[in-house]
């Protein structure tokens, strides 16, 4: 149940995510496939529609399209391409090729990390649009005073990715959105990438009473373009609708936009049903009929997915929310060669989450990365020290060893360690009262005090989970 909704309401999301394939030509024609570039300098008279030109399908796109299906469990099929049209002022042939009701990819799943569902009713292939500025007004075509086309988008191969009306919650669609961009990203068929535009969602909204399984009227919430806002948007808009309701009216089925500086959404235009848009075989295309053999060769080449990446991080003993950050940082594969290579697991889950989000860490040697959680765990190295000799490593490749030596650092004799924390304590009387108190939380403060302390009288080199024990073997005694 959406709990930011008054009781009694239920949030009904389908998504729309549309990712560019990262082809290096465009879908029907040779034109580059580039993000960027002076406008109107990546076209070809395909994809400016004019007059004699010939689409021809390019295998690549088919084939980054079949990965995006099998990645989502979905059935791979022959496919047959349409002409969707309606009203595009940056599209120079005035309708879009698409995939109707013989689209290539259909009735998949994604499970998202918490466990949820999302079925996929569709995974089709179509060309993308070119981009209009509109100058004046707010922004948009209704105000402008005039507009701006660059084609340099235009016929650019992209999947639409169509969820069924599964989402409950705008976590959950945030989820989905982002387990979406990790596979789209692993497996090479989209660069994902919000700010670029190769990656856009439109957020299908409703709400109906708890316990319905009627799905009202919707409203399109159109080029979603990033996690935050997704949630955001989703949230407005079913308020709104309840509001709706609540004053006897109900919401128009129509496309609307976010407004990220006002936290609102804003009307676009009445959202047509399928029959609006005229669609009909593309004449110009025959059907795509990818073989059984090819599929399984697709199969074969796809990498492991971020679900089966964290899965192996957690039977290692990591946590759910440390997996997810591994892997979102590539860093899944170093650290299960260092705990294959012997390291402890735990130790290299805290280093990989807390300490190795920089920049060439994934390139670190998995068994020098083994070396140093040994010799932390061994007690040559305490954490403050491991987590130095570790950034050294990253910066210039060096063994653990060679860096240790170099640093002089040395595991503290325990006989010296704990003649430094007895002289705290009696400089520190009122402290080492509070400490051995029966308050938890006051102890707590005060061993950080202590720990503090010996960090400082030994530059670092003192080994914290040694200092809590004698601590703890002081106060007991």
């Amino acid at each position: 149940m959406s709990t930011f909704l008054p009781d009694g309401w239920e949030l009904v999301v389908g998504l729309e995510v549309h990712a560019e394939l990262a082809t290096e030509s465009k879908l029907f024609s040779p034109a580059v496939n580039h993000f960027g570039g002076e406008p109107n300098t990546q076209v070809d008279p395909v994809c400016l529609g004019l007059p004699g030109t010939l689409p021809v399908i390019s295998k690549e796109a088919v084939e980054l399209s079949i990965r995006i299906g099998l990645a989502l469990n979905c059935t791979i099929q022959r496919c047959v391409f349409a002409r969707k049209n309606y009203f595009y002022p940056d599209m120079p042939k005035d309708y879009q090729i698409s995939q109707y009701d013989q689209p290539l990819n259909i009735d998949g799943w994604l499970d998202l990390p918490t466990g949820t569902r999302v079925r996929i009713e569709r995974a089709h292939m179509e060309e993308d649009t070119g981009k209009s500025t509109h100058l004046g007004g707010d922004g948009r075509i209704t105000s402008a005073t005039a507009t701006l086309l660059d084609y340099n988008r235009a016929g650019v191969p992209l999947v639409e990715i169509v969820s069924h009306p599964d989402i409950r919650d705008p976590e959950d669609a945030k989820a989905y959105v982002a387990e979406l961009q990790a596979i789209l990203v692993t497996i090479g068929s989209s660069d994902g990438k919000f700010e670029e535009g190769s990656m856009r969602v439109d957020a299908n909204v409703s709400v109906r009473p708890v316990g319905s399984d009627e799905l009202r009227t919707r409203c399109e919430i159109k080029n979603v373009n990033s996690l935050r806002s997704l949630g955001r948007a989703i949230e407005y808009e079913a308020r709104r609708h309840v509001d709706l309701y609540d004053s006897g009216n109900a919401p128009m089925q129509e496309t609307r936009h976010w407004d990220e500086e006002s936290g609102r959404t804003k009307s676009g235009r009445p959202k047509g049903d399928a029959d609006d848009y005229r669609y009909f075989p593309d004449p110009d295309l025959v059907p795509v009929d990818p073989s059984r053999e090819w599929i399984e060769e697709i199969r074969a080449a796809l990498p492991p997915l971020p679900s089966a990446r964290r899965a192996a991080l957690l039977a290692q003993g990591a946590d759910a929310t440390g997996a997810a950050v591994i892997v979102e940082r590539d860093l899944d594969t170093l650290a299960l060669a260092a705990i294959d290579a012997g390291a402890d697991p735990a130790r290299v889950v805290t280093h990989a989450v807390q300490n190795l989000n920089v920049d060439g860490a994934a390139a670190l040697d998995a068994g020098h990365f083994a070396d140093l959680v040994k010799m932390e765990v061994g007690g040559d190295l305490s954490a403050t020290q491991a987590k130095t000799v570790l950034a050294e490593m990253v910066e210039t490749g060096n063994s653990p060893t060679e860096i240790a030596s170099a640093h002089g650092f040395e595991a503290m004799d325990t006989s010296e360690l704990e003649s430094i924390i007895d002289g705290l304590i009696e400089a520190s009387p009122d402290e080492w009262a509070r400490f051995t108190g029966d308050d938890d939380k006051i102890r707590g403060k005060m061993q950080g005090f202590f720990t503090g302390q010996v960090m400082k009288a030994t530059k670092g080199q003192a080994d914290g989970k040694v200092v809590a024990q004698i601590l703890n073997a002081r106060r007991n005694g």
